[in-house]
């Protein structure tokens, strides 16, 4: 395997392992939906695992990769500059305002934007790197606000999507959302498709659904996710970054 040695191997075999498994229940899911084969993208969730298994990852032919500490994937990103094809790489953890340019320096997908202060300063640094971002809302699927998770409640996306996508640098996509644990993962996507609906038919473009991760991506897919974010059913128990 190029650039790589010998002893990687066992650690590739085991990726690709779960890389199968992941594609096979995805693929399952889409059938019993109704959904033709190719239609929901795998990112796969590589915090605290290092450069070296997104490496690998890049070899299997998986390219998205999703990270939640901007330190961390900056460094991953420097590391593994220069791929081809390229790494894409998405932020998916909560992002605070005063980090918002460092993250604009590397993340091509912001999936966790909750709030207009955040977006005009990820507007801001996007413009200053001279890059495009591709941005999702998250949206609050729990009962109760979740303060700690972030996200907006769903009677007040039509008013952030409006002025998210008036703004330089950033490309508004779609939608993300977390189903609550415990909880109903069906009642929460209903809601997110229902959301994701209304906002498609003001932001034409605006198509993206993510949601569903390794214990309820089947749930997901069936309401309508176009993209789902699985780490530990393909790269196994967490691990220190290297």
């Amino acid at each position: 395997m190029t650039g790589h040695s010998p002893s990687d191997a066992p650690r590739a075999a085991e990726i690709a392992a779960g890389l199968t498994e992941v594609r096979e229940r995805i693929d399952r899911a889409c059938a019993q939906a109704g959904r033709p084969a190719g239609s929901v993208r795998l990112v796969v969730v590589t915090k605290t695992f290092p450069s070296t298994d997104i490496r690998l990852l890049h070899d299997l032919g998986c390219v998205e990769i999703a990270e939640n500490k901007d330190q961390e994937a900056r460094q991953k990103s420097a590391d593994l500059e220069g791929l081809t094809p390229p790494m894409r790489w998405h932020m998916i953890g909560q992002v605070q305002r005063n980090k918002a340019r460092a993250v604009a320096t590397w993340a091509d997908v912001v999936e966790s934007v909750d709030r207009l202060a955040l977006a005009q300063a990820l507007s801001a640094g996007a413009v200053a790197a001279g890059r495009s971002i591709d941005v999702l809302m998250q949206v609050s699927l729990d009962p109760e606000p979740a303060d700690s998770r972030g996200g907006v409640r769903p009677a007040d996306i039509p008013a952030l999507a409006s002025s998210v996508a008036r703004l330089p640098g950033l490309i508004l996509r779609g939608v993300m959302g977390i189903a609550p644990y415990p909880g109903d993962p069906d009642r929460a996507f209903r809601t997110l498709e229902t959301v994701a609906a209304r906002l498609v038919a003001e932001v034409p473009g605006a198509d993206v659904i993510s949601a569903g991760m390794s214990g309820d991506l089947e749930h997901a897919i069936r309401h309508g996710a176009t993209q789902v974010r699985v780490g530990g059913a393909v790269l196994g128990k967490r691990a220190n970054v290297r």
